[in-house]
């Protein structure tokens, strides 16, 4: 096997770095700024979500002790409201400021490349199908109606968890968001992202008493194919699911 191909973890941590002689110097350009939100406007569908609304009584120590993956799950749905917290959890919208949003997850350089598509299989009174998470508006937008189970289960290497559970997320990363400004050391901070995602994932699943587990082993382009992106732009690059505990 080519030394290259067989090497590139290594060759992207060492070419990635920033030294005191090799810091990029470059202007940014904000008049080609990437948008900072991706909606669907011709969605089949667009649902509002209910507005997310915290139990303050829970305690915050007790999420964090107990929370683990969770592999097994009940064949039953899950609320919209506990699906609008956990979307809420993972990249709502917390301060909004003329030029700016914070969101409940830290990111680099505040770029927020990270998109979430839900895929639901288990949702009282929403259809099965493929969604896209619209941010700035709390809302779902409907791409592709349909059992769809199957083919998350296969595109995570043929894992049952994602066909048993109630709802899988497939965090995908718009590369030229986080690219304008830091060049080719961002895939650094893509999955930096995506992790601080996940962690808020499980935090809320556990908060709302549901089971909760992330999936990095995944047939990349199988993925892209189902959510309809390029895999280059925009690419998949992590799996949450979850739904009722089987206890």
């Amino acid at each position: 096997m080519d030394n290259q191909i067989s090497n590139y973890g290594d060759n992207f941590q060492q070419k990635s770095k920033y030294t005191r002689v090799n810091l990029p110097q470059h202007q940014l350009d904000w008049d080609n700024k990437p948008e900072q939100y991706k909606t669907y406007p011709n969605a089949a569908k667009k649902i509002k979500l209910p507005n997310p609304e915290f139990d303050i009584s829970i305690p915050f120590w007790r999420i964090v002790l107990n929370r683990r993956s969770i592999r097994n799950f009940k064949n039953e749905p899950i609320t919209q409201s506990q699906l609008s917290l956990l979307l809420y959890g993972m990249s709502g919208l917390t301060r909004i400021y003329p030029q700016f949003e914070f969101r409940t997850v830290p990111s680099a350089g505040g770029l927020y490349p990270i998109e979430i598509y839900v895929i639901i299989n288990n949702v009282e009174n929403l259809s099965q199908g493929v969604y896209h998470y619209n941010i700035p508006d709390h809302s779902l937008e409907l791409l592709k109606e349909g059992d769809t189970r199957a083919q998350i289960a296969n595109a995570c290497l043929d894992q049952k968890i994602a066909y048993r559970s109630a709802v899988n997320f497939v965090w995908t990363a718009i590369i030229e968001r986080s690219k304008w400004k830091y060049l080719q050391r961002c895939y650094r901070y893509l999955y930096l992202d995506a992790g601080h995602i996940g962690q808020n994932f499980y935090l809320v699943a556990e908060a709302l008493g549901l089971g909760a587990c992330t999936i990095g082993a995944i047939f990349d382009d199988e993925l892209n194919e189902l959510l309809g992106i390029d895999g280059i732009s925009e690419t998949a690059i992590y799996v949450g699911v979850t739904g009722k505990k089987r206890v």
